[in-house]
């Protein structure tokens, strides 16, 4: 009878999953058949099913540079990836478990640049920028990453109580050099952090869309959120080949979130108990 009712229970609790999942997917779904419409069917009613104007838009938005934008966006997210993960695990690491002068103040410093908002420093970004010549280049888009007090906070986090101090000094009595310990012990204890952040990182960085607004005006260097922007003008809004190249863009994100999902979940529960 207990085991019926373990059963029974188990059953319900994943019918419940199973409708919440479809109803957190149905706005995607939407947009999805929405791409397949012309633009001033859409307003018409809500479509539920698929239209036959799927490869006119797709030929449209493939004419405004879509698979360029496209390895634009995978150029930058994956630089951003791997710059913003590799110096914050050095500054987490750093802070973790380095004993210097100043680390007090720079912990806090980083703890405060945590409460400012990015737009703030957006305007003095573009000047230093425009400075070193690189306006209208993609390496604008990859730098802002570079120190991001988010991904440094979390970082020290995992390693301040992932890592033991026992285990970095036996490392460094049998002779590995302080490169050695990062890159062969800290990096492969602290996975799910570093999945964590590296996810963060690449959807913020795929998102983005205020700073290449006003760091790139050239159309073979638009990402994806300028490329979907761009069909648009003054006169007319083609809401369906927006919503197919919405559509499209969205796939890399489902496909990388698929398979980090359970390294990442792990990843923001340690964080949240540690925090």
């Amino acid at each position: 009878m207990k085991k019926t009712k373990k059963r029974i229970s188990a059953a319900i609790k994943q019918i419940i999953l199973i409708l919440m999942t479809l109803v957190m997917f149905f706005p995607l779904y939407i947009v999805f058949v929405m791409g397949t419409y012309y633009s001033e069917d859409i307003f018409k009613g809500l479509p539920m099913l698929p239209s036959d104007y799927f490869l006119t838009n797709l030929k449209l938005v493939i004419s405004k540079g879509f698979f360029s934008a496209y390895l634009n966006s995978i150029t930058v997210s994956v630089a951003s990836v791997i710059l913003s993960v590799l110096v914050s695990t050095m500054i987490g690491f750093a802070l973790a478990k380095y004993n210097f002068k100043g680390k007090k103040f720079i912990f806090a410093f980083v703890m405060a640049i945590m409460m400012i908002p990015g737009q703030i420093s957006m305007i003095g970004y573009m000047l230093e920028m425009r400075k070193m010549n690189l306006i209208n280049t993609l390496l604008p888009l990859i730098f802002t990453w570079a120190a991001h007090p988010l991904g440094a906070f979390l970082m020290m986090q995992f390693i301040s109580d992932g890592i033991p101090d026992e285990l970095l000094e036996s490392a460094r009595l049998d002779g590995c050099s302080e490169p050695g310990i990062f890159f062969k012990i800290v990096i492969p204890c602290i996975k799910s952090g570093f999945v964590t952040l590296a996810t963060l990182v690449f959807l913020w960085s795929w998102n983005n869309y205020v700073l290449p607004l006003i760091l790139i005006n050239k159309q073979e260097l638009f990402t994806i959120p300028l490329m979907v922007n761009n069909l648009s003008n003054a006169f007319r809004s083609d809401y369906g080949a927006i919503m197919c190249a919405l559509g499209l863009s969205v796939l890399p994100m489902i496909v990388i979130f698929s398979l980090c999902s359970r390294t990442f979940i792990q990843g923001i529960a340690a964080g949240a108990v540690k925090g």
